[in-house]
């Protein structure tokens, strides 16, 4: 059912999973500083466009399940018939809990799901915007679908295909079918079960449709000194941008599980891959054969992995069900009278397989004749499930760049990875004082149980009385954010911020459904709200209306008062940042809540700036009726360079019924009385249930009176910060007694005489060995910053004396002491190679480029790996995979693909 045990090699674990190198970095938006994870995400990228047969792949979506939805809205907007309503067909054989997740966003969208059979399916549908197929399906067929996909592109609609990363190791890639998009879950590639996550999603499609994929795509751009380099290109934060005309929210992916899966193929190789490919298929050939010979039957056809079987009658179905109880083996139980489901992976033993044949009555591999059973796979009929001499056996290359041939031992992978690592800036080097980011210390202690199998190799829909562990985790990490936030119920199913708005907005829909107000369709936003929210928004079917802030970064009152007048029939919702983003305590955010309330309407607040509440105040309390909270920032789950995340939100009790609930496997939360779930907005109930203990420890370890204080810290250090910048930049918003909470902006807008921007500061930034403060956002042209609680003085007081030093190197520009355009601001970031090179043709000094201020001194220096990127030639010029290695000087690219 699209999950599977793996073996995750230790040199992964060590060196990614376990390295705070790795999984301390943030998404990298700094590019200069995040060449090493960017290599490996182009790697990953490279893996699935090589695996799938499509040319353009993006870092990772969230899971296969919100993989297949947004496969699903691609081909909405892409559809050209606007005046018929928009139709989706699924086959039923797809995952049913990516159909869960599907069913749950076309609802708000408006497009209509079909759910049947590929072969009776009418393709000239009118109105018929794109189907999906499963390759190999969730009973373990493989089928060519190539007829039916000739049909949907007929009709003007796009065929996406749900598949198998290691399947495509033996089975003809889905380009090759002719299929536009692929996608699918990159977990069995050396990523833990985790009772159901997080695990990294992969998505390709045509050429034609790179402007339309979602989330984030790596690519191969030039730096200043025309060296290769890798940003983030083409949608880059467009959520921020576009806000409610987002073609998605999505704010983060998996990238760290997107590099561990990217690592597994590096280390196997293509040789290495089909060789665990061809173990699994062989022990599912030998399990076949078995349940045959015992007088079961399985459906004539091609497999991989998974068999479908009906037992010939009640009693041998019995006879297996207790048998499976006996041997501590989890069979999938159908609908269907005396059927079964079976799956294997490549931990699969020879005692596993004898345990499989006694549940199904046939005799053991070890008890019969070896000769019987050796090489099955080699001679199964395709008929009878065999793939080889078939017409599904692939026949293209795949994986043949340098990169996944050379790195085959411990020694060779170890240090590669530690190569990549050291181009990167994380907190192991300095603080990142992201605003609205909250990169805070994620302590070892508390992230000990993720590599411990108890948690690790669970899979997500094991049977109740397996899990109580987990459970009673679970229950108590619920109990704790209800405490601490003032709501009544916590979901935990969303895994990212932008996710858990969504399933928020989606709860209070529901509610105001369910109480004859589902025409209230007005979301209001104001414009210091997060980014994400109006893409939000849209996504759950609302319209949204821009709410105007007062100059002190306030929202203003009287604006809210003439929208909820002027929409009170039909207002919905706010959403609000508190404090805002603009780094204020909104001091009439009671009066706020009250007057959407009088109106009808619910206060969905977001809780992306949770570190400067916890202790002090609950917004569950001051009239919120619910909120997403980001336990990969407040509650210490390490970012990862770009994901995992956990977004679960809390509600009030009068929207607690309406929590998402789940196609295969309800949460508690949604199994008692009254409970109405909206649907479903993750593959697994629990959504990235592994890294949840990171957050209960969290909360274990700190106590009340702790979390009170490192939330006062938070907001002593964000003030200390903004008293000690005052003179030298402007502090754009702070209260009437002059405080910020727990975070402040910067304003670089503006300096006469000197043609310095924002970024130009942040690129400097990098030459003291920091990455920089959020960039134009919320604000443009300005610099966000936020510190944490889990810095030390002198740490602030470092990234301070670098502000300040960047701005007297700006005032020298300005009064004429630096040249204009060839400065030390204009030209950062300075690489270890410009600065040592034979030649230095500029006008200040390599000691001012590179060691500005004592305490940077080469023991010490952190350097940037490459010289700043060149955005604008990155999106004119679009290649997203490996680069050939003569590509190492950008001149010798052979003609990147240019954007049409």
């Amino acid at each position: 059912m699209g999950y599977y045990d793996s073996k995750v090699p230790p040199v992964i674990v060590r060196n990614i999973l376990e390295n705070p190198g790795w999984y301390t970095s943030y998404t990298p938006y700094q590019a200069e500083i995040a060449q090493g994870r960017m290599e490996s995400l182009i790697n990953f990228q490279t893996m699935v466009t090589d695996m799938t047969g499509l040319p353009i792949a993006n870092a990772s979506l969230l899971d296969e399940a919100t993989a297949a939805a947004e496969a699903m809205a691609l081909c909405y907007r892409n559809m050209k018939k606007k005046k018929v309503t928009p139709t989706f067909f699924v086959d039923q054989a797809v995952f049913p809990q990516s159909l869960g997740v599907i069913l749950t966003r076309a609802s708000f969208l408006g497009v209509k799901v079909v759910v049947g059979d590929y072969k009776t399916f009418d393709y000239n549908t009118p109105g018929l915007c794109g189907v999906l197929f499963q390759y190999p399906n969730s009973d373990g067929k493989v089928i060519d679908y190539t007829e039916y996909i000739k049909a949907a592109q007929a009709n003007k609609a796009l065929a996406a295909c749900a598949t198998d990363l290691l399947a495509l190791t033996m089975l003809k890639p889905p380009g090759e079918y002719g299929f536009d998009v692929a996608f699918g879950s990159a977990q069995r590639f050396g990523v833990p079960l985790g009772y159901g996550g997080p695990h990294a999603a992969f998505f390709s499609v045509k050429k034609s449709l790179q402007r339309s994929i979602p989330g984030r795509i790596i690519g191969v751009t030039k730096d200043a000194d025309d060296g290769l380099a890798y940003r983030l290109t083409l949608q880059t934060r467009e959520q921020h941008i576009k806000r409610n005309k987002a073609t998605s929210n999505i704010c983060t992916a998996q990238a760290l599980l997107a590099n561990m899966a990217a690592m597994y193929a590096v280390y196997h190789g293509a040789e290495g891959l089909y060789s665990i490919a061809e173990k699994v298929h062989h022990s599912t050939c030998i399990v076949a054969e078995g349940a045959r010979r015992a007088g079961h039957h399985i459906e004539e056809g091609a497999f991989f992995d998974t068999l479908k079987i009906t037992i010939r009658n009640d009693q041998a179905y019995q006879d297996a069900l207790i048998n499976a109880e006996i041997r501590h083996i989890n069979i999938r139980k159908y609908d269907e009278p005396n059927t079964i489901g079976i799956s294997l992976d490549e931990t699969v033993t020879s005692e596993d397989l004898d345990d499989l044949l006694f549940v199904l009555g046939a005799p053991s591999v070890s008890s019969d004749n070896g000769d019987n059973w050796a090489n099955l796979w080699q001679q199964l009929k395709p008929k009878d499930g065999g793939i080889l001499r078939s017409k599904f056996e692939r026949t293209s290359e795949f994986l043949t760049h340098p990169t996944f041939n050379n790195y085959r031992s411990e020694h060779q992978l170890t240090r590669y990875i530690r190569y990549l690592e050291k181009k990167d800036v994380s907190l192991v080097h300095s603080m990142i004082p992201l605003g609205s980011c909250t990169m805070k210390l994620n302590a070892t202690s508390e992230l000990t149980p993720i590599s411990k199998p108890e948690f690790a190799n669970i899979h997500p829909f094991a049977p109740a009385y397996q899990t109580q562990g987990f459970f009673q985790l679970i229950k108590e990490l619920h109990d704790d954010l209800c405490e601490v936030t003032g709501y009544d119920a916590v979901s935990f199913q969303p895994n990212s911020g932008a996710q858990g708005e969504y399933a928020g907005l989606l709860a209070i829909r529901a509610y105001q459904h369910d109480i004859g107000q589902g025409h209230r369709n007005i979301c209001l936003v104001p414009v210091s709200a997060h980014g994400t929210n109006p893409a939000s928004a849209q996504m759950a079917g609302l319209n949204v209306v821009v709410v105007k802030t007062l100059p002190n970064g306030e929202i203003d009152m009287n604006d809210i008062k003439e929208k909820c007048e002027k929409y009170k029939d039909t207002l919905s919702c706010i959403m609000i940042t508190y404090p805002s983003t603009y780094g204020v305590f909104e001091p009439a955010v009671r009066e706020l809540c009250e007057t959407i309330h009088d109106y009808g309407g619910q206060v969905y607040l977001d809780g992306a700036n949770m570190n400067a509440m916890v202790g002090v105040c609950k917004p569950g309390k001051f009239g919120a009726d619910v909120s997403h909270l980001n336990l990969h920032k407040t509650f210490c789950i390490p970012h990862g360079g770009g994901g995992p995340g956990v977004g679960p939100i809390g509600v009030k009790s009068h929207l607690a019924p309406f929590l998402p609930g789940h196609e295969v496997l309800p949460p508690i939360e949604t199994t008692h009385p009254g409970a109405r779930p909206f649907g479903q907005v993750s593959a697994a109930p629990y959504g990235s249930a592994l890294i949840l203990p990171i957050s209960w420890a969290y909360l274990k370890l700190m106590g009340p009176s702790a979390l009170r204080a490192a939330t006062e810290v938070a907001i002593l250090n964000a003030n200390y910060m903004a008293k000690r910048l005052e003179d030298h930049y402007p502090i754009m918003f702070r209260n009437e007694n002059g405080f910020c909470a727990h975070e402040f902006i910067l304003d670089t807008r503006s300096f006469p005489g000197a043609n310095v921007g924002v970024m130009d500061i942040a690129k400097r930034l990098q030459d003291y060995g920091f990455h920089g403060p959020t960039t134009s956002w919320p604000v443009v042209n300005t610099l966000m910053v936020e510190p944490t609680e889990s810095e030390d003085k002198a740490e602030l007081d470092r990234y301070i004396d670098a502000l300040i030093s960047i701005r007297q190197e700006i005032q020298d520009i300005q009064d004429g002491k630096a040249d204009p355009d060839n400065n030390v601001v204009k030209r950062a970031p300075h690489t270890m190679e410009s600065v040592t090179g034979d030649t230095w043709d500029r006008p200040y000094s390599r000691k001012q480029a590179a060691y500005p201020l004592p305490w940077l001194t080469p023991s010490k220096k952190v350097w940037p790996a490459s010289a700043r990127v060149d955005d604008a030639y990155g999106d004119q010029n679009v290649f997203c995979t490996c680069p050939p290695l003569e590509a190492y000087s950008i001149s010798d690219l052979e003609n990147p693909p240019v954007l049409q």
